[in-house]
């Protein structure tokens, strides 16, 4: 048996969520530990998976050892971040190119949630031993080559509504680029792509395994080769601007994989600019509300001065 206490990061979640996050069990048994009176609230048993939790709730869990998640040890690294800007909810992060942000498939440690996770963890504002179901986490991703800025939640509560503004398009995203030729000055295109293994196909015309994708541009400067622009993400799926970008003729500077004629280190793409622009109620978070932030972008100012 198992007794856990609900702080404010596990409230106001399902019991059923938060039980499967804190346990290793499959979903099935989970289910029939509550109709068998397994769990506990305040000494009530519980049978609805249903059951919004409050901090207070002490939770007493009569199911096998093997079933509880074996506590990790939280080996904290350096954290070097470039903050933007922070508070007791959110951080915004300057990512740099070459930044893996989650642990991938080669079993990289020194990713940007962890750095993260130690910044806060050195000082004082995250514990894992005395958390059960939430870390701080990453609310939006750049690809590992991708600069520019990151959010993370600090806490449950702003994790929720940051996810469901960012769903909503309740925050608006600007990146600036660098792409070959010279496109229109401006426009709003609309395909259709289609998500492969490690790789995204872009068309014209719908399809059933295709989702809609819109993109606004604006082209800011040229030289005799190549343009750099300013995109404003209407939707957001995986690798959106650099497909769509080489769907009309006109792929980043380096970006081989989507059809550029030179590789480069890295393809020349920067998340530069965030408005949150909430047109419904974001709780805790309304502060933000016409707040935008910005960084400097190293490859977008020498092709300006360049090119003046």
């Amino acid at each position: 048996m198992k007794t856990v206490t609900i702080n404010e990061n596990d409230a106001n979640q399902r019991l059923d969520k938060f039980l499967a996050k804190y346990m290793s069990i499959p979903s099935g048994m989970l289910y029939k530990g509550l109709r068998k009176n397994c769990v506990r609230v305040n000494d009530k048993h519980i049978k609805q998976g249903d059951y919004k939790l409050k901090a207070g709730d002490v939770l007493k869990l009569y199911f096998k050892d093997e079933f509880f998640n074996d506590e990790k040890k939280f080996v904290p690294i350096k954290s070097n971040l470039k903050i933007v800007y922070e508070d007791d909810n959110i951080l915004l992060i300057d990512k740099e190119p070459g930044t893996v942000v989650h642990e991938d498939d080669r079993g990289t440690q020194n990713t940007l949630i962890h750095r993260i996770q130690s910044y806060l963890f050195e000082k004082g504002e995250y514990n894992p031993k005395t958390e059960h179901s939430f870390a701080p986490s990453l609310c939006n991703r750049l690809d590992r080559n991708t600069g520019g800025i990151i959010i993370a939640a600090k806490n449950a509560e702003s994790l929720r509504i940051l996810n469901e503004k960012i769903k909503n398009r309740e925050i608006k995203k600007f990146y600036l680029c660098v792409a070959e030729g010279h496109p229109e000055p401006e426009g709003e295109l609309l395909a259709y792509l289609t998500r492969e293994d490690k790789i995204v196909s872009v068309s014209d015309k719908a399809s059933e395994k295709a989702k809609e994708i819109k993109t606004r541009y604006k082209v800011l400067a040229r030289n005799s080769s190549s343009s750099l622009i300013e995109v404003e993400l209407l939707t957001g799926r995986t690798h959106q601007i650099r497909a769509q970008l080489a769907h009309i003729g006109h792929p980043l500077l380096g970006d081989v994989k989507y059809g550029a004629k030179k590789a480069g280190h890295y393809h020349v793409l920067y998340s530069y600019k965030l408005i949150f622009g909430f047109t419904s109620d974001a709780g805790i978070l309304n502060y933000l509300n016409g707040r935008e932030f910005s960084v400097s972008v190293d490859f977008a100012n020498k092709f300006l001065q360049t090119n003046s």
